[in-house]
Formats: structure tokens, C-alpha cells, sequence
């Protein structure tokens, strides 16, 4: 018989940590909990578990570091993390995005969201695990017949997923959420929400790499995205034009699924952001994928929280380096919280009919 998956929770409010274990238990996982962050990286590093659920604010160690500590190290990166944020924790989903966060869960927790983000994340952690069983038993057979300056060639083990001092790289950053993901994870059975979500992101994704954008983050309900190139024109233009494709990507998939379609938002905004790089190595070469933070980072996110179902909004730096090829209709100056001034707000809605 299968071993349960094991779920870690942390959390300081025994309330809180006691609803979780009964809802987890009876979903069929094994769960273990820690009262602090420091409690937390001892229960990992005695018994690894294949997902953790991390509350944000708790004495000793907060969350932000518990996060950002297990993903810096070789042993528990690929260990997802889900981090619970507040209704309105914008803030909190900013700062679990730098701190390296797989998936968040707004609190107070929904049981059937909590089990639609649950399964997702364990999913992707299993499908990482098979790939990377699949390529160490390459490698072991690759060990066996090919000379040693071969063998060098093949590098698979996760310790070389290891990320590179960060620098400041001009890019442009694209946030995505699927529109009213809370709604439909109260509305469809989990297994049925998460083949729906697959399939759509599954073409975004697909998009953005026709683009040569890089996957940074990818939750439940959305992703980050991160354009760059020599010319800081060019991958303004291409973040955009990707995210009016996501927008025909998504009508297209509607088109297929009358019965529960979705909708997306997106904020994307340009300029120098501290970027760290990803390195895997495989059999078939190197992938590099790219980590984006600081304020560029931030205002993406927030854009991205306030957009509307199919609006994709952008900052006035993004708006600069795009000249007269889209057609923009400006929200007007807003405040976003945590940003020092007000800034002009642009919704695209289209390529410009003179280009």
C-alpha cells in the first residue's frame, strides 16, 4: 500500500493548525505541525515532508524566512511550499513570490480550496520527483557504457538546480490569475478544477515560451512571467503581445469549454528589477529560468490585483517603451498600496490599426 503523502503545518494558532489536520486526515494525508518557523526547518530536516502549509506571521521565525531558507538550500528546495496569506494579503503574496512560495491560500481557509491547491502542488511535486528519478536512471546507465568526458556532459542531480548571485537586469514582468479562482474551487469537484486549470495553462505556457519568456511562479490560480532581451523595447512588446494572446488562448479554450469557462486578468510592467537565475542541467543541455524582484516585481503583482476579468494593465514605463503600437485606454492615477506616488494606470486593448 502507497505511503500517504505528509504534510507539514505551520502555524502558531492551535485553532487554526487543528482545523488543518482534521480537514488534511480526512482527505486521506498524514500530517505533522510546528508552532514556529524555527520548529519548522528541525521537522524538515528529521523527516522531509512533501508539502508544507506555512502561515505567515509567527514567533521566533517568520514565514517569509522559513521559505526563503528552505529554498536556498540544495536538500529542501524542491520541497512545495504553500504559503497562507490574508483575504487581502497582496503584500504577503509579493513577499512569498521573492521568498521562493509554490502555491498561496487565503485565510480563513476554505476546505475546497484547500484541497484543489493540495492536490495541484502535490501533483507538480510528483511529476518533478518522476523526472527527476527518470534522469538519474539515464545517468546511471549512461555510467555504465560512455566515457568519462561524456558522463561529465550529463548533470542531473537536483543539486545542481542552484541559483546564481542576482543582478540587475532590465525586464519586463507579467502577472496572470485566473479571475474568480476562489469561486470555482468552491463550485467544482478538485480533481475537475485542476484538469481544467492544466489545460489552460499548459497553452499559456506554451505561449510564453514561443515568446522566450520565463516561468518564474507558478500557483493554483496564476503565474509570474519574465520577458528580457538587449533592447528594452523588444521585450516590452513581447510580454504585451504574449498577453493579448493569453487573452485569445483563453476565448479559443472557451470556445471548447461552454460549461465552467474561465477568465484571466493580467498586470505587467517594465524596468530594472534584481533578476537571480535558475540552472538545470539534463541530457539534452542547460534551461535557465529567471527570478525577478523589487519594485518593477511589485507593481506587476499589484496591477495584476486590481485588473478586472480580461483586462491586462500596465504601468506608464511600460506605456513609454511601446510608442504608438496598441491601442490604450487609461484607468486613470491611482494609489497602490505600498507604492510611494500615484501612477497613470493603462488598460491594452488591442495592436494600434495604423501598424
Amino acid at each position: 500500500m502507497p505511503e500517504r503523502p505528509k504534510i507539514l503545518i505551520v502555524d502558531d494558532e492551535p485553532l487554526n493548525v487543528d482545523y488543518l489536520e482534521q480537514e488534511l486526515i480526512d482527505l486521506g494525508y498524514e500530517t505533522a505541525s510546528a508552532t514556529n518557523g524555527q520548529e519548522a526547518l528541525e521537522k524538515v530536516a528529521a523527516e522531509a515532508p512533501d508539502l508544507i502549509l506555512l502561515d505567515v506571521m509567527m514567533p521566533i521565525m517568520d514565514g517569509f524566512t522559513v521559505c526563503r531558507t528552505l529554498k536556498e538550500s540544495d536538500e529542501t528546495r524542491l520541497i512545495p511550499v504553500v504559503i497562507m496569506t490574508a483575504l487581502d494579503g497582496i503584500e504577503d503574496r509579493i513577499k512569498g513570490i521573492e521568498a521562493g512560495a509554490d502555491d498561496f491560500l487565503t485565510k480563513p481557509v476554505n476546505d475546497r480550496e484547500l484541497l484543489a491547491r493540495v492536490q495541484t502542488t502535490l501533483k507538480l511535486k510528483h511529476t518533478v520527483d518522476h523526472k527527476l528519478n527518470e534522469l538519474r536512471r539515464i545517468k546511471d546507465h549512461f555510467a555504465k557504457f560512455v566515457p568519462e568526458a561524456v558522463k561529465r556532459l550529463v548533470t542531473v542531480d537536483p543539486k545542481t538546480l542552484a541559483l546564481a548571485r542576482k543582478h540587475e537586469q532590465d525586464v519586463t514582468v507579467l502577472f496572470l490569475d485566473i479571475s474568480g479562482y476562489t469561486r470555482l474551487s468552491e463550485q467544482l469537484p478538485p480533481a475537475t478544477l485542476n484538469t481544467l486549470v492544466e489545460r489552460y495553462f499548459s497553452a499559456f505556457l506554451d505561449r510564453i515560451h514561443q515568446a522566450d519568456g520565463d516561468i518564474n511562479e507558478t500557483a493554483g490560480d496564476g503565474f509570474m512571467a519574465i520577458f528580457h532581451d538587449v533592447d528594452r523595447g523588444v521585450h516590452a512588446v513581447k510580454a504585451v503581445d504574449t498577453a493579448l494572446a493569453l487573452l485569445a488562448v483563453t476565448a479559443r479554450l472557451n470556445q471548447e469549454n461552454h460549461e465552467h469557462p474561465l477568465s484571466i486578468h493580467m498586470g505587467l510592467n517594465s524596468g530594472t528589477a534584481s533578476v537571480g537565475a535558475t540552472r538545470f542541467e539534463g541530457m539534452y543541455g542547460a534551461r535557465w529560468t529567471f527570478t525577478a524582484s523589487g519594485p518593477v516585481t511589485n507593481l506587476a503583482a499589484r496591477l495584476a490585483g486590481v485588473a478586472k476579468a480580461e483586462h491586462i494593465l500596465i504601468g506608464p514605463e511600460t506605456v513609454h517603451r511601446l510608442g504608438e503600437r496598441y491601442r490604450l485606454e487609461r484607468i486613470g492615477r491611482e494609489r497602490l498600496k505600498n507604492i510611494t506616488e500615484a501612477i497613470d494606470i493603462f488598460r491594452v486593448m488591442g495592436r494600434s490599426v495604423l501598424l
